[in-house]
């Protein structure tokens, strides 16, 4: 990497719009050129940069030039932080850079293939955004169908994670299985039944083509790869098997890029998967025997919904740490509706990028149906005292916990078999004892550490089951409680927290009769 000052003139091209923030606008753009820099062996190089969102967007076509303030990321002092110097490492990206003033633009000659791609799904999100869709609405039709949540307000990210939802936000592996489906269905009526392979094969070809599309997202082109699997297997006249298909797209995938194995999004798709094809048919055995095909619907989505949710949930409470009771509910609700959702999501982004904008019937039933459907899952949100938060699960409590759900198959087959409860009993038995041993151990440490938030310092001093913060007064502090307040209560395993403000002019404090700096 090449050794820059923290200001520079540089020369770059966008590569990636990713999420903004209140004040901001970020991408992830290539450097090309930097005019003070005479080595010019390591361009192009990756950057995070972010920009004032009163500056023009930026696009696919043009060239920028601007004065950046530029650095590398941080390193992160504290296990219990999340790494986000190692996150961007993992894709290639290793400096962050402020953009605070106008960029002066040049078009570029030729545009790549890949460019013209991109530039495209740009032009119809723009073409959204002018739509008669309300703006919330909006913001929902462009995550769901063209996998952009980059200005998705905060108000609607937290309904949806709060809820165990955020798999409908955003394009996954489900909205791809749909598509896959519908297209399918579509050509099954048009061709005739000798050409039906011929139909399996254009479905494939088109979802890989949305996939690209939509710049092949991590989730999406691991779903596009499952399916591929499943049905060469089909046109092959093999027996299809889902776990070998599960398994053959994961080797792909990694040997593509390994880095893939650390991914939460790849973690929680295959675990999931796997959840359906071991749990569905034992949990479908608990209910009674359908009498109408609405019935059996509803008895197969709700069997694969909860395998899916009862296989992913000690990964979600590692990664996240939190659960909600009425995830369960919203999920059992929301899912059957998600086919229709993400059709006629389908539909709308269809119409609105051939320029069909002025259908004012079928827009105004559209932007009704999602708004019920976001106010209902507002509505699930707001049941605050069924959300546990800040959960503690180390690596060992998880490995128990993944084991007690391979052993949970045999009990919900057979819970009247002794050898089964055994096997499940004494997996949980383990799992409370090593959790009573950790939560002792914490309890026990005494500890104080000085915490950095960008130029804020906060200290902490923990005893047995209290830990009190010392901070200055600041506008960033929901931040401070997000970024390291709560990693740290969580890491500890503390429930019994405060935090004291203190002067913005001193350098130190005294906690029962011992001196603290901030340094």
């Amino acid at each position: 990497m090449p050794k820059l000052k923290e200001k520079e003139n540089v020369v770059f091209q966008v590569d990636k719009k990713l999420n903004s923030n209140e004040k901001n606008k970020k991408y992830y753009v290539d450097i090309l050129d930097i005019s003070d820099l005479k080595q010019k062996e390591n361009f192009p190089f990756k950057t995070v940069i972010s920009i004032p969102k009163d500056i023009e967007a930026l696009d696919f076509q043009h060239y920028y030039k601007a004065e950046v303030y530029i650095h590398q990321p941080e390193e992160t002092k504290n296990d219990f932080q999340f790494d986000y110097k190692k996150y961007l490492a993992r894709q290639d990206v290793y400096f962050q850079a402020y953009l605070p003033n106008d960029i002066l633009k040049t078009e570029k000659q030729t545009v790549s293939f890949e460019d013209k791609i991109k530039q495209k799904r740009l032009d119809i999100l723009n073409k959204i955004n002018h739509s008669s869709l309300s703006p919330k609405i909006q913001e929902f039709l462009k995550g769901i169908i063209l996998a952009d949540r980059t200005e998705t307000d905060a108000e609607t990210v937290k309904d949806f994670n709060q809820t165990g939802l955020v798999h409908l936000l955003a394009i996954s592996g489900s909205h791809m299985v749909i598509i896959f489906w519908l297209t399918l269905l579509i050509l099954n009526q048009i061709l005739p039944v000798k050409f039906r392979k011929v139909s399996i094969v254009l479905s494939i070809l088109l979802i890989w083509t949305f996939a690209i599309f939509i710049d092949y997202g991590n989730s999406v082109m691991r779903s596009c790869l499952m399916i591929t699997c499943y049905y060469i297997m089909v046109l092959l006249q093999r027996k299809s098997d889902l776990l070998h298909s599960l398994a053959l797209s994961a080797f792909i995938l990694l040997i593509v890029d390994s880095q893939q194995l650390f991914d939460v999004g790849f973690q929680l798709s295959y675990v999931a998967v796997l959840g359906i094809w071991w749990l569905t048919s034992p949990i479908k055995k608990l209910f009674r025997k359908p009498k109408f095909k609405i019935e059996k619907f509803f008895y197969e989505i709700s069997a694969m919904t909860f395998a899916a949710q009862i296989a992913t949930l000690p990964l979600a409470i590692f990664y996240f740490h939190q659960f909600s009771l009425v995830s369960i509910v919203a999920n059992l609700l929301i899912i059957p509706l998600s086919e229709l959702i993400i059709v006629s999501s389908l539909l709308m982004v269809i119409l609105i990028a051939f320029g069909f904008s002025n259908i004012p019937y079928l827009y105004t039933a559209f932007d009704s149906f999602v708004s019920y459907v976001l106010k209902l899952i507002h509505w699930f949100s707001g049941f605050e005292s069924l959300m546990s938060r800040n959960i503690s699960v180390n690596l060992i409590e998880l490995s128990i916990l993944l084991l007690m759900i391979y052993f949970l198959k045999f009990v919900i087959k057979d819970c009247f078999n002794p050898k089964n409860l055994l096997r499940f009993g004494v997996c949980l038995m383990l799992f409370f004892a090593l959790r009573i041993a950790f939560n002792f151990h914490q309890y026990n440490k005494e500890e104080m550490l000085v915490h950095s938030f960008y130029k804020e310092k906060i200290v902490s001093v923990k005893d047995k089951d209290q830990v009190v913060f010392w901070m200055k007064e600041n506008k960033n502090e929901d931040k401070i409680r997000d970024f390291v307040i709560n990693p740290y209560i969580t890491s500890r395993r503390v429930k019994d927290f405060k935090i004291n403000y203190i002067p913005s002019d001193s350098e130190a404090f005294v906690y029962q009769g011992k001196q603290y700096n901030f340094k």
